[in-house]
């Protein structure tokens, strides 16, 4: 079994910094020594652009070196490609990160046909409802799970997965491959929404797969984390009165919530990506922003070995 901690990173409400948290924490912690690996399961691929240019992507990654290829193997009938010939290094970044640490930060990117992926899981599963009875329910819920056992992947200390803000099948295998789940949430209603959504849909996949599964070894639990709370908007005195009135409702959730909350700053996450290094290495960057990613970091990081 592997051994390598994996975390999902999901909200169902989408446009609340999920990507850009992932970016940052893996670049964070990758320049603390760690080696970390980010799997983007996201069509939108935003995580993927954060590291390479939309056109090197075409050129260079695009036909040949994404998660759609892998899930393609994984789909068909030929034995399942290595998921480790997929990953990259992306340049920047970990040039950035050599000059602080001695860490790694390494992905597995994204595509933009992986949407038309869940058509191809439903064939196989003999409908868009998963069925239970499907001879094909476990391994396929399991790809990922099985990926990363690969002996390859116990250099890394940490895999970190940029999920889609959906519950497809893409999305259920890196749930079903999780130790924990974090959700990065908004101060706002809609979020809080999709947080308890999210929720229910984790507790019927936990107990569907479960309840199928005949090895009490191979069942599932992820844990939820914790709520990041993300893009905050912030007045003289702290977070403005609508920002704190909506993080005192996820206590009616019943989940933990991160205590340090990483305000907004569109000038300084904006254009961090399209230079391929994340907001929290660069130079010169916002000292108040990147001091609260590191402190999350921390967080996360003691969250984790707790």
């Amino acid at each position: 079994m592997s051994t390598v901690t994996v975390v999902s990173v999901i909200n169902y409400k989408g446009g609340v910094g999920k990507t850009t948290l992932t970016a940052n924490l893996g670049a964070e912690l990758a320049a603390r020594g760690l080696r970390v690996l980010l799997i983007d399961l996201d069509p939108q691929a935003s995580l993927t652009f954060s590291f390479y240019k939309p056109g090197d992507w075409e050129r260079d990654l695009a036909d040949e070196h994404t998660i759609l290829q892998w899930f393609g193997s994984v789909l068909a009938t030929e034995p399942t490609a290595p998921l480790w010939r997929y990953v990259l290094t992306p340049p920047l970044v970990n040039d950035a990160i050599t000059q602080v640490g001695g860490g790694r930060l390494d992905l597995v990117a994204s595509h933009l046909d992986l949407v038309d992926v869940d058509l191809d899981f439903a064939a196989l599963l003999g409908g868009s409802r998963f069925q239970h009875g499907s001879p094909r329910f476990l391994d396929l819920h399991r790809a990922l799970t099985d990926a990363l056992n690969d002996p390859k992947f116990q250099e890394y200390d940490l895999v970190l997965l940029d999920c889609a803000p959906n519950f497809t099948m893409v999305t259920r295998t890196g749930i079903v491959a999780s130790d924990h789940i974090l959700i990065p949430a908004k101060a706002d209603y809609l979020s809080t929404l999709g947080i308890d959504y999210l929720r229910r849909k984790v507790s019927e996949l936990v107990r569907d797969f479960n309840r199928v599964t005949t090895d009490s070894a191979a069942q599932i639990n992820p844990e939820f984390i914790g709520v990041v709370f993300n893009m905050v908007q912030y007045g003289n005195n702290g977070p403005i009165v609508a920002s704190r009135n909506f993080i005192g409702l996820t206590g009616g959730l019943e989940l933990p919530v991160f205590n340090q909350m990483i305000r907004e700053n569109k000038t300084l996450f904006g254009p961090a990506g399209e230079n391929g290094i994340p907001a929290v290495l660069v130079p010169n960057g916002n000292a108040t922003i990147q001091y609260e990613l590191q402190q999350l970091a921390s967080e996360l990081l003691a969250r984790i070995r707790t």
